[in-house]
């Protein structure tokens, strides 16, 4: 089974830069859009976990051309209704048990997760799926800078309801994946050590192709990039991992780098995952990829025992 997270970066109505100039609430280029249907095609994940995806009918017209271009995705369940959501699209079928409230406590206050928890099963696989997207760095409160324990709050409260889900997570097989905006790489212990989780990225025995790049390289991409110079075209960073089902293995490596997408540096978007074998995991990224989004899309290949 292979799954894909990937924020869209507005799927929606939203205040642009055009060739015509700046427009107010204008929907995603149809260029953008047809580049980044051939993109998912070409990705041909089971499960799409989707961040800023628009309302329904944002969701119902990408599902109609995803379809009408080969890849057809029956079930699609998007949860909210305003201009960033979370999204599921999936070959296979699911029951979905959305959380659009989930609260925590800062500072005294009551506060909810921006865009919510959203929460979807596969019976078929005995899978839970939580799909979430943390709030990002732009805050308006100056005691909070880059709105940092906001998004730790956050966090706590995904975690304290899958652990009412699963009190005993090591007896449970489910996965939460996302945009979770780590900026510090602060938030992997509330899932990997509180809860148990593996990132797919974190052991990697061996590579094909997968390496990170030298610094030199990375400066001489940015520097290409912001000249408009063609880099390497479409790079992928792959580890075929031939892990347990325990997620066991010799190498432990921190999650791949998928923002911006013009120059990945910091490593907001994860999967982590219980209860299955990663086959492999790979993040796509280069210029290509970042005329879709300024995120890179990362791709699992899960196997259930």
């Amino acid at each position: 089974m292979s799954l894909a997270t990937w924020n869209l970066e507005n799927y929606s109505l939203e205040n642009r830069m055009t060739p015509d100039g700046y427009r107010k609430q204008y929907p995603k280029p149809e260029v953008q859009k047809t580049a980044l249907r051939k993109t998912l095609l070409g990705l041909g994940a089971d499960i799409l976990l989707v961040q800023e995806m628009g309302d329904a009918r944002f969701a119902s017209e990408l599902q109609r051309d995803l379809r009408r271009d080969g890849a057809d995705y029956p079930h699609v369940r998007v949860m909210g209704d305003g201009p960033r959501n979370l999204a599921v699209f999936s070959k296979k079928a699911f029951e979905t048990r959305p959380h659009p409230v989930v609260e925590f406590s800062l500072n005294g206050k009551t506060e909810r997760l921006r865009r919510g928890l959203l929460e979807v099963f596969f019976p078929d696989e005995g899978l839970t799926v939580f799909v979430v997207h943390l709030k990002s760095r732009w805050t308006v409160d100056a005691a909070d800078p880059r709105a940092a324990r906001f998004r730790l709050g956050e966090a706590i409260a995904a975690r304290d309801l899958v652990l009412k889900k699963f009190p005993e997570p090591a007896d449970a097989r489910f996965l939460i994946a996302g945009d979770f905006n780590d900026w510090g790489d602060r938030l992997a212990p509330l899932f990997v050590q509180q809860l148990g989780l593996y990132e797919v990225f974190s052991h990697a025995p061996r590579s094909h192709g997968g390496e990170l790049p030298r610094l030199r390289d990375s400066v001489r991409r940015l520097s290409n990039a912001l000249r408009g110079l063609p880099n390497s075209g479409i790079s992928v960073m792959e580890r075929n991992n031939q892990l347990g089902m325990d997620g066991s293995s010799r190498l432990l490596l921190p999650p791949p780098r998928t923002f911006p997408a013009v120059f990945p540096w910091f490593r907001l978007d994860r999967i982590y995952q219980r209860g299955f074998a990663v086959r492999s995991a790979r993040v796509l990224r280069g210029r290509e990829w970042a005329r879709l989004s300024d995120h890179s899309p990362l791709l699992a290949e899960l196997e259930l025992p």
